[in-house]
Protein backbone atom coordinates (compact mmCIF):
# COMPACT_ATOMS: atom_id res chain seq x y z
CA UNK A 1 0.00 0.00 0.00
CA UNK A 2 1.26 3.48 -0.79
CA UNK A 3 -0.12 6.98 -0.47
CA UNK A 4 1.10 9.85 -2.60
CA UNK A 5 0.23 13.40 -1.58
CA UNK A 6 0.62 16.22 -4.10
CA UNK A 7 0.92 19.71 -2.72
CA UNK A 8 2.74 22.99 -2.64
CA UNK A 9 3.98 25.51 -0.11
CA UNK A 10 1.32 27.71 1.47
CA UNK A 11 -1.56 25.49 0.35
CA UNK A 12 -4.17 23.34 2.07
CA UNK A 13 -1.96 20.37 1.32
CA UNK A 14 -0.10 21.33 4.50
CA UNK A 15 -3.02 20.35 6.74
CA UNK A 16 -3.25 16.95 5.03
CA UNK A 17 0.48 16.48 5.44
CA UNK A 18 0.16 17.42 9.11
CA UNK A 19 -2.46 14.72 9.61
CA UNK A 20 -0.26 12.09 7.95
CA UNK A 21 2.75 13.09 10.05
CA UNK A 22 0.76 13.26 13.28
CA UNK A 23 -0.74 9.81 12.71
CA UNK A 24 2.60 8.39 11.49
CA UNK A 25 1.04 7.18 8.24
CA UNK A 26 3.63 6.45 5.56
CA UNK A 27 3.27 8.55 2.41
CA UNK A 28 5.21 10.05 -0.48
CA UNK A 29 5.22 13.83 -0.73
CA UNK A 30 5.40 15.44 -4.17
CA UNK A 31 5.74 19.20 -4.15
CA UNK A 32 4.51 20.94 -7.28
CA UNK A 33 5.93 24.22 -8.54
CA UNK A 34 2.75 26.22 -9.04
CA UNK A 35 4.68 29.16 -10.41
CA UNK A 36 6.02 26.95 -13.19
CA UNK A 37 2.55 25.57 -13.87
CA UNK A 38 3.26 21.98 -12.87
CA UNK A 39 -0.32 21.72 -11.60
CA UNK A 40 -1.57 22.41 -15.12
CA UNK A 41 0.35 19.61 -16.79
CA UNK A 42 -1.49 16.53 -18.16
CA UNK A 43 0.10 14.17 -15.61
CA UNK A 44 -1.40 16.10 -12.68
CA UNK A 45 -4.66 16.94 -14.41
CA UNK A 46 -5.21 13.19 -14.70
CA UNK A 47 -5.28 13.16 -10.88
CA UNK A 48 -7.20 16.39 -10.32
CA UNK A 49 -8.78 17.81 -13.49
CA UNK A 50 -9.25 21.15 -11.73
CA UNK A 51 -5.49 21.51 -11.38
CA UNK A 52 -5.46 22.33 -7.68
CA UNK A 53 -3.67 20.93 -4.64
CA UNK A 54 -3.92 18.95 -2.47
CA UNK A 55 -4.51 15.72 -4.32
CA UNK A 56 -4.03 12.20 -3.05
CA UNK A 57 -3.45 8.89 -4.80
CA UNK A 58 -4.19 5.81 -2.67
CA UNK A 59 -3.28 2.54 -4.33
CA UNK A 60 -4.92 0.48 -1.56
CA UNK A 61 -8.29 1.17 -3.18
CA UNK A 62 -9.44 1.28 -6.79
CA UNK A 63 -11.44 4.12 -8.27
CA UNK A 64 -14.25 3.77 -10.82
CA UNK A 65 -11.66 3.47 -13.59
CA UNK A 66 -10.02 0.49 -11.91
CA UNK A 67 -6.90 2.52 -11.19
CA UNK A 68 -5.64 3.63 -7.75
CA UNK A 69 -8.12 5.95 -6.02
CA UNK A 70 -7.56 9.64 -6.74
CA UNK A 71 -8.97 12.32 -4.46
CA UNK A 72 -8.94 16.10 -4.30
CA UNK A 73 -10.32 18.61 -1.76
CA UNK A 74 -8.59 18.70 1.62
CA UNK A 75 -11.73 17.83 3.59
CA UNK A 76 -12.48 14.76 1.48
CA UNK A 77 -8.86 13.63 1.70
CA UNK A 78 -8.77 14.05 5.48
CA UNK A 79 -12.01 12.13 5.94
CA UNK A 80 -10.72 9.35 3.69
CA UNK A 81 -7.48 9.12 5.64
CA UNK A 82 -9.35 9.11 8.96
CA UNK A 83 -11.56 6.25 7.79
CA UNK A 84 -9.09 4.11 5.85
CA UNK A 85 -5.74 4.75 7.53
CA UNK A 86 -6.16 6.70 10.78
CA UNK A 87 -8.36 4.15 12.58
CA UNK A 88 -10.49 6.98 13.94
CA UNK A 89 -13.90 5.38 13.76
CA UNK A 90 -13.36 1.85 15.01
CA UNK A 91 -15.29 0.48 17.98
CA UNK A 92 -18.28 1.79 19.91
CA UNK A 93 -19.45 5.20 18.80
CA UNK A 94 -17.53 4.97 15.54
CA UNK A 95 -20.51 5.84 13.35
CA UNK A 96 -21.25 8.94 15.44
CA UNK A 97 -17.61 10.02 15.38
CA UNK A 98 -17.52 9.62 11.62
CA UNK A 99 -20.55 11.87 11.17
CA UNK A 100 -19.19 14.45 13.61
CA UNK A 101 -15.84 14.43 11.86
CA UNK A 102 -17.51 15.08 8.52
CA UNK A 103 -19.54 17.88 10.07
CA UNK A 104 -16.41 19.67 11.27
CA UNK A 105 -14.51 19.15 8.03
CA UNK A 106 -17.36 20.68 6.06
CA UNK A 107 -17.63 23.54 8.56
CA UNK A 108 -13.89 24.22 8.33
CA UNK A 109 -13.85 24.59 4.56
CA UNK A 110 -17.34 25.94 3.90
CA UNK A 111 -17.81 28.31 6.85
CA UNK A 112 -14.70 28.98 8.91
CA UNK A 113 -12.21 29.29 6.04
CA UNK A 114 -14.39 31.82 4.20
CA UNK A 115 -14.93 33.74 7.44
CA UNK A 116 -11.15 34.18 7.70
CA UNK A 117 -10.89 35.35 4.11
CA UNK A 118 -13.72 37.85 4.61
CA UNK A 119 -12.62 38.96 8.08
CA UNK A 120 -12.04 42.55 7.03
CA UNK A 121 -15.40 42.87 5.26
CA UNK A 122 -17.47 40.82 7.73
CA UNK A 123 -15.68 40.92 11.12
CA UNK A 124 -18.90 40.10 12.97
CA UNK A 125 -19.15 36.70 11.26
CA UNK A 126 -15.64 35.69 12.27
CA UNK A 127 -16.19 36.97 15.82
CA UNK A 128 -19.39 34.93 16.15
CA UNK A 129 -17.66 31.76 14.97
CA UNK A 130 -14.67 32.34 17.23
CA UNK A 131 -16.97 32.85 20.21
CA UNK A 132 -18.61 29.49 19.61
CA UNK A 133 -15.32 27.70 18.94
CA UNK A 134 -13.78 29.18 22.07
CA UNK A 135 -16.63 27.81 24.19
CA UNK A 136 -16.35 24.37 22.60
CA UNK A 137 -12.58 24.27 23.01
CA UNK A 138 -12.96 25.09 26.71
CA UNK A 139 -14.09 21.46 27.18
CA UNK A 140 -10.83 20.11 25.75
CA UNK A 141 -8.62 20.26 22.67
CA UNK A 142 -10.58 17.68 20.64
CA UNK A 143 -13.78 18.92 19.05
CA UNK A 144 -15.13 15.38 18.90
CA UNK A 145 -14.47 15.03 22.57
CA UNK A 146 -16.35 18.25 23.24
CA UNK A 147 -19.32 17.13 21.16
CA UNK A 148 -20.79 14.76 23.71
CA UNK A 149 -20.07 12.11 26.34
CA UNK A 150 -20.09 9.38 23.70
CA UNK A 151 -17.00 10.80 22.07
CA UNK A 152 -14.93 12.12 24.96
CA UNK A 153 -12.17 9.58 24.26
CA UNK A 154 -12.06 10.22 20.53
CA UNK A 155 -8.69 11.99 20.67
CA UNK A 156 -7.06 14.19 18.06
CA UNK A 157 -8.24 13.51 14.54
CA UNK A 158 -9.09 14.86 11.11
CA UNK A 159 -11.68 17.31 12.41
CA UNK A 160 -9.20 18.82 14.87
CA UNK A 161 -6.54 18.93 12.16
CA UNK A 162 -8.74 21.03 9.89
CA UNK A 163 -10.03 23.45 12.55
CA UNK A 164 -6.66 23.84 14.29
CA UNK A 165 -4.96 24.48 10.94
CA UNK A 166 -7.33 27.33 10.17
CA UNK A 167 -7.00 28.71 13.68
CA UNK A 168 -3.22 28.73 13.32
CA UNK A 169 -3.64 30.82 10.15
CA UNK A 170 -5.50 33.51 12.09
CA UNK A 171 -2.50 35.54 13.33
CA UNK A 172 -0.93 35.32 9.87
CA UNK A 173 -3.89 36.31 7.70
CA UNK A 174 -5.95 38.31 10.17
CA UNK A 175 -3.43 40.13 12.41
CA UNK A 176 -6.07 42.78 13.12
CA UNK A 177 -8.20 40.27 15.04
CA UNK A 178 -7.84 40.60 18.81
CA UNK A 179 -7.73 37.09 20.28
CA UNK A 180 -7.75 38.26 23.91
CA UNK A 181 -11.50 37.49 24.27
CA UNK A 182 -10.85 33.95 23.02
CA UNK A 183 -8.31 32.38 25.39
CA UNK A 184 -9.07 28.80 24.36
CA UNK A 185 -8.63 29.66 20.70
CA UNK A 186 -5.31 31.30 21.55
CA UNK A 187 -4.25 28.25 23.54
CA UNK A 188 -5.13 26.02 20.59
CA UNK A 189 -3.02 28.14 18.26
CA UNK A 190 -0.06 28.09 20.64
CA UNK A 191 -0.30 24.31 21.14
CA UNK A 192 -0.60 23.65 17.41
CA UNK A 193 2.50 25.65 16.60
CA UNK A 194 4.52 23.66 19.13
CA UNK A 195 3.71 20.27 17.59
CA UNK A 196 6.72 18.83 15.71
CA UNK A 197 4.48 17.22 13.08
CA UNK A 198 2.82 20.57 12.40
CA UNK A 199 6.17 22.32 12.12
CA UNK A 200 7.38 19.71 9.63
CA UNK A 201 4.21 19.93 7.54
CA UNK A 202 4.43 23.70 7.43
CA UNK A 203 8.07 23.60 6.42
CA UNK A 204 9.30 24.79 9.80
CA UNK A 205 10.93 21.55 10.93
Amino acid sequence: MSLTLYGAARSRASMVRWYLEEKEIAYQWISLDLGAGEHRQPAFLAINPFGKVPALVDDSLAGPDGQPLKLFESGAILQHLAEQHGQEFAGTGGAARRSLSLQWLLFANASFGPALIQAAAKPEDLERQLTILDALLSAGPSLLGAAGSETTAAGWGAADCAIQSYLAYLPLFCPQVDLAPFPHVQASIDATRQRPAYQLAMGQG
